[in-house]
């Protein structure tokens, strides 16, 4: 806070999902780090590992090799849990942000055409490979926790997702350049 500008962080690019954790970061610890957008991960994280920026809100299958080999120090996780490849590290809501979450996440979607029974097929079996243990436990060594849900609760969340990170894109005044 003493110094805005003086810590920079890597993303993925303008309006990607590191660039918004790290806009509300600074929106919620009420400093001001200097965005450094890339072209992907790969060169982010090269210049990370390089010491030509001094931080990154990386995807865990991204940094976790390094991080496992000593290269990279975790800070804190992003979640609101801490995930079980990383049970000593503590998350941002932890380090002193209550509230704090930005994850990635993925979904399954079809045109908006598509019959809802269909949908509802698609959603069960969905639901029930993501339920396998194999398929969890092959997910969670790559940092995915796999949240099957309902298309409801699904629909739920990606409104307050859309919501939420909206605000931060208004109020951060974030464009693709």
């Amino acid at each position: 806070k003493k110094s805005p500008g003086s810590v920079d962080y890597a993303s993925t690019g303008a309006g990607s999902a590191s660039h918004l954790a790290g806009e509300l970061f600074n929106q919620r610890a009420g400093v001001e780090m200097v965005h450094v957008p890339y072209k992907g991960g790969a060169p982010a994280l090269q210049d990370l590992l390089g010491e030509r920026v001094t931080s990154y809100f990386a995807a865990p299958p991204t940094a976790l090799p390094h991080v496992e080999s000593g290269k990279l120090i975790p800070l804190a996780t992003t979640g609101l849990t801490r995930p079980a490849y990383m049970p000593n590290i503590p998350t941002v809501a932890e380090a002193g942000f209550p509230g704090f979450e930005a994850l990635n996440w993925y979904a399954f979607v079809a045109p908006g055409k598509t019959p809802t029974p269909v949908l509802d097929r698609w959603n069960q079996e969905i639901v029930k490979v993501l339920k396998d243990p194999g398929v969890a436990e092959a997910l969670k060594v790559h940092g995915l926790t796999p949240q099957p849900t309902t298309r409801t609760e699904f629909a739920a969340f990606m409104k307050k997702e859309y919501e939420q990170w909206g605000k931060v894109v208004k109020e951060r005044k974030i464009t693709q350049n």
